[in-house]
């Protein structure tokens, strides 16, 4: 059952609303407002704005008030958690002392390797990765990623717990991994939220604990994760680099993974940047490789990759290299795919931006209309972050009243993001 918005509701009717009220206010059904405080459904991005207006709050404000209510499993919590409702900062401060303290135990040796304790450690040693599998299967399913946020700074507070505990070296060793595991999806849940300094803080940590873990596929998927901040943020020349240097780690990892074949698809994402088609393609078929392994490619968590995704990247490459001809067909052979909201979302703004492009606004405005009620029904920064870049492809074409629609309702989703 999804979590009730309490907070929600309590400020609509101190405001003296009733549902109905409301609903008039905004132009949308009652139903409509039902199913938002029930959690049901979320507001699509152009309503939020007005809706900030009508419970005068901020745009922040409001996204505390649509924040889902969740609860954390009934244990003790070793390092306090901000709850799920208070300030981005708050959280952010918690997530950094946090971060703090594990780095630092992850540099010192372990108190007394001679002890083997049943406790903490002990007892994450023996459960952790098969509770850290199911975190990231629930972060996978979840139309709205934030909901994870306490259930996987919980667990990292007890992995911080275990490791200040003395340990034997093979126990600590294995600790370090499911820290290093557990960081990546932290910094996935900030990624998708367009937190990437806080993003990038989780894959710092996550990349130290596996080579500490000696866990080189776990190490070369942190840095691969860290790149792709880079990438989002346009950064082709530095992101190059920590690539080369996944691509190495990789090498020493099990030639049986998809390591190796994932860091190539995102390396040819940098050359794309770069605009570099040789190295791009070299790239991209490096990456279509994975398809000649058998047996299990990846573990569904930190590594995903199983080449089910190359179209779209294909698509994504040359659209960024300028090449519309060979970006569409790609991207639609993509959209044929059965895809997550997320990645389906991502596509379909591809596409709108290859419609602005060629100044075709029917094609831009189909493929955003579509981009946006899916960046509204799962409140993913990812697909809003995608859609920034069909909002800057608009700007020469604003003098058509289709465009300017367009990126005003673009627009409205970054304010309420």
């Amino acid at each position: 059952m999804a979590p009730r918005r309490k907070r929600f509701a309590q400020r609509r009717k101190a405001l003296g609303y009733s549902q109905e009220t409301f609903a008039n206010e905004l132009g949308v059904a009652v139903s409509t407002v039902t199913r938002w405080e029930a959690g049901a459904t979320d507001p699509q991005g152009y309503l939020r704005p007005k809706m900030a207006r009508v419970l005068k709050v901020t745009p922040e404000g409001l996204g505390n008030l649509l924040a889902p209510e969740a609860t954390v499993p009934d244990r003790p919590l070793v390092f306090a958690a901000a709850p799920l409702g208070d300030t981005d900062d708050m959280k952010r401060r918690d997530v950094l002392s946090l971060l703090a303290v594990t780095g630092a135990l992850i540099a010192l040796p372990g108190p007394d390797n001679s002890v083997s304790p049943a406790g903490v450690a002990a007892s994450l040693a023996e459960t952790g990765s098969e509770l850290n599998a199911h975190l990231w299967k629930v972060f996978g399913l979840s139309d709205s990623k934030q909901a994870v946020y306490p259930l996987v700074r919980h667990q990292l507070g007890l992995l911080a717990k275990g490791l200040s505990e003395s340990q034997p070296d093979g126990t600590r060793q294995q600790l370090c991994a499911l820290v290093g595991d557990l960081y990546q999806l932290a910094g996935e849940i900030f990624f998708d939220a367009n937190r990437y300094t806080d993003a990038a803080h989780c894959y710092t940590l996550a990349a130290s604990a596996s080579r500490e873990a000696r866990a080189f596929d776990l190490w070369a998927c942190a840095l691969t994760r860290h790149a792709f901040i880079e990438l989002y943020e346009r950064r082709f020349a530095v992101a190059a680099p920590i690539l080369s240097a996944a691509s190495q780690v990789a090498g020493r990892g099990d030639s049986q993974l998809s390591t190796r074949y994932w860091v190539a698809a995102v390396q040819a994402e940098a050359h794309a940047g770069l605009g570099d088609l040789d190295a791009t393609r070299r790239s991209l078929d490096e990456a279509e490789k994975v398809h000649t392994l058998t047996g299990e490619l990846h573990n569904g968590g930190w590594l995903r990759f199983d080449g089910s995704r190359l179209a779209e990247e294909r698509g994504t490459c040359y659209l960024a290299l300028g090449r519309p001809d060979l970006a569409e067909d790609a991207l639609k052979a993509a959209l044929s795919q059965q895809l997550s909201l997320r990645r389906r979302g991502a596509v379909l703004a591809e596409l709108a931006a290859l419609g602005a492009d060629r100044g075709d606004l029917d094609q831009a405005g189909h493929y955003t209309h579509a981009a946006l009620a899916l960046a509204s029904q799962t409140g993913s920064g990812y697909i809003g972050r995608k859609l920034g870049g069909v909002k800057n492809r608009l700007v020469p074409l604003l003098a058509d009243g289709r465009a300017s629609t367009l990126h005003k309702q673009i627009s409205a989703l970054d304010s309420a993001a």
